[in-house]
């Protein structure tokens, strides 16, 4: 390693910095203790919910509908369409659902916006060319064709756990959107205010839909559109009986997973889907499923004095557990204290969610995302609640102590048989199943990925875990999914940079020697990639099907603290990029002790569908900062914690 000798103002200034950023956080601590940042995507969510509400019938409401007009005619791109993250290209799929939301707020279709977004859409394909979800999006309005959306039978529901294709084969997010959904395709309601069609949005040009997923396979593909082909021939045919055993099969599982005001799934797709079926099965509007599954709509709304726009959920769980490691970094135990208690109770510990499906003798103990998502706590969460836990309980008298051996036992209780754990649910694979023509976002499985394992092994290693055959397996499938210029993949944040700090991380916790291959490797990778100005970015396009290598990007604040944490969690606290890295830090903090990012850097769906999480330029950088000053005092270059 390269050495340099530190300076006297470069870690002065980096005190400075994370004690400005840690105040700025304390006050935006809430009063109960917590976190919660704006959640951001694109225009799709806020289109969605403006037609959604004409689907309803619902009375206008002329301001709301006006501030998300603003927002969405905001964040058209120069291209004339909509992208999927700033600066990204068009996305037919998202530009046809913001035009048409756009015309049914009032805006003239002759109006220059509105002209730049149809002939953009018209030149990616037109209307013809979009997603299945945009399909029946369309359909819902009686502005496109139902023989245009592949077909997933209601009947799904009954058929045994055994069947290729069958819900408990699929991701949590794709059960909780699919089963209402069911219920839609069956009726195929249209809506009750469908005034307003996008004919001029056609091409005249019937085209299929491109799959987003990796790995997709034509032979595959061609079977189940045989399939698709041949069910739709048969479906006039089913029984009546069967099929309306199958709805209230689905409307079971619906109600049996509600989630009072946090909705299905907690997740706006499944909210909405869950209220469409709930108003074509003629549920009043006042009936206590339907109003809240309404209600929970409303609570996703972001309105500001001149723009509104809906987000595609809510992160405190997430937002508040990050932050807290980031304050007892920055040496504030007592927000941090104030944010675990915060957290303590909303460990699911008395619902055996669908994961118990694939894992039924473990017993429950995870965190959900969300404010209450019980059916569904996902591993993530879980794995960073318990090692800020673990880092609190010092300190804490043992109150924590419960908490964290349940956390950690339904998080090793739901690992994989590779040695990797997914998000939700254990050995989520089917991979076959992304080949079915319902499921071209390429999102329907929920199989183990690098950053979540990472996650899970920086846990159990933190808690002491060494040279079990659980952290040999997983050390195993973190050393098989290094990429071969040493980075690792990151599912959940963009993308390669938070895959490869969040591998180091577990590296590190697991007391894999810094000097070897695979840490190396890592490390020599994040220097090759950092950015003139000393910080590092990385783009959405990453993800792209034939990625081949790093694209350069401008540096944003949250990726810039990701490879700050990963490089002083392989020892590299006195190589240079470092200093370089913490200096880019310091000369882009903001006035109000944080850092501006436009960009999206959290992961939802590759190549489909991105978050910008407000919260990561907050506490990602004042994380690295502190820890930085705090490695560089004590004279330091070993982290002592899985983050």
């Amino acid at each position: 390693m390269d050495f340099v000798l530190e300076t006297s103002d470069i870690i002065s200034e980096a005190d400075r910095c994370a004690n400005r950023a840690a105040e700025a956080m304390r006050a935006a601590q809430r009063e109960d203790g917590h976190w919660v940042f704006e959640l951001e995507a694109d225009a799709t969510i806020p289109a969605e919910f403006v037609l959604l509400k004409h689907f309803l019938g619902e009375p206008r409401d002329a301001a709301l509908e006006a501030k998300i007009g603003v927002y969405l005619r905001r964040i058209q791109g120069d291209h004339g369409g909509w992208p999927l993250f700033h600066g990204g290209a068009l996305d037919v799929s998202a530009s046809v659902k913001a035009y048409f939301a756009l015309k049914v707020i009032g805006d003239d279709v002759d109006a220059p916006h509105m002209a730049r977004a149809r002939a953009a859409i018209l030149a990616a394909g037109g209307a013809e060319a979009v997603n299945v979800f945009t399909r029946i999006q369309l359909a819902l309005f009686a502005a496109g064709p139902w023989d245009a959306v592949p077909m997933l039978p209601v009947e799904l529901i009954l058929l045994p756990r055994w069947f290729p294709v069958h819900l408990s084969k699929m991701s949590y997010w794709s059960r909780a959107v699919i089963v209402p959904l069911l219920v839609l395709g069956a009726l195929k309601p249209v809506a009750r205010d469908r005034s307003v069609r996008v004919d001029e949005l056609f091409t005249g040009r019937r085209t299929s839909p491109t799959s987003k997923a990796a790995g997709a396979k034509p032979l595959w593909g061609a079977l189940f559109n045989g399939l698709d082909a041949v069910l739709k021939r048969v479906e006039p045919f089913f029984p009546k009986t069967l099929r309306q055993r199958a709805i209230d099969a689905c409307v079971a599982f619906v109600v049996e997973r509600l989630n009072g005001v946090d909705g299905l799934g907690a997740v706006y797709p499944a909210m909405a889907n869950c209220v469409m079926m709930f108003a074509c099965l003629d549920y009043p509007e006042d009936h206590p499923h339907r109003a809240a599954a309404r209600e929970s709509l409303e609570r996703l709304l972001v309105i500001g004095e001149d723009e509104a726009y809906c987000q595609p959920c809510v992160s405190p769980v997430w937002d508040t557990a990050l932050a807290a490691h980031a304050m007892m970094e920055a040496g504030d135990d007592a927000s941090a204290r104030a944010a675990l208690d915060w957290l303590k109770p909303l460990q699911v510990l008395d619902l055996k969610g669908d994961w118990a499906e694939r894992r039924p003798g473990v017993r429950p103990g995870g965190w959900a995302f969300q404010y209450n998502n019980a059916h569904y706590p996902d591993l993530d969460d879980t794995a960073v609640v318990v090692m800020a836990m673990d880092r609190a309980k010092g300190r804490s008298g043992g109150a924590y102590d419960e908490a964290i051996a349940r956390g950690a036992e339904w998080t090793a209780g739901l690992q994989s048989r590779d040695g990797g754990w997914g998000a939700f649910d254990a050995d989520n694979s089917h991979h076959y199943l992304n080949n079915i023509p319902f499921a071209d976002h390429g999102a329907l499985l929920d199989p183990p990925t690098s950053d979540v394992t990472a996650r899970c092994l920086s846990m159990l290693a933190q808690l002491g875990e060494r040279d079990t055959p659980r952290v040999k397996a997983a050390l195993a499938f973190l050393e098989k999914e290094q990429m071969p210029d040493g980075s690792w993949f990151g599912r959940w944040g963009v993308n390669y940079i938070y895959g490869t700090w969040s591998a180091l991380c577990a590296l590190n916790a697991a007391g894999v020697d810094p000097a070897s291959p695979m840490v190396r490797r890592a490390v020599d990778w994040l220097v090759s990639i950092q950015n003139d100005d000393g910080g590092w970015g990385e783009d959405c396009e990453s993800y792209a099907l034939d990625y081949a290598g790093y694209a350069p990007a401008p540096s944003t604040a949250s990726q810039t603290g990701w490879a700050l944490l990963g490089l002083m969690a392989a020892g590299a606290v006195r190589e240079p990029a470092v200093e370089r890295g913490v200096r880019h830090l310091v000369a882009t903090q903001g006035a109000d002790g944080f850092w501006r990012q436009d960009f999206h850097t959290g992961g939802g769906f590759p190549r489909v569908f991105y978050l910008r999480y407000h919260g990561y330029p907050k506490y990602f950088p004042l994380w690295a900062l502190a820890r930085y000053r705090n490695l560089v005092r004590s004279n330091g270059s070993s982290v002592a914690f899985g983050m």
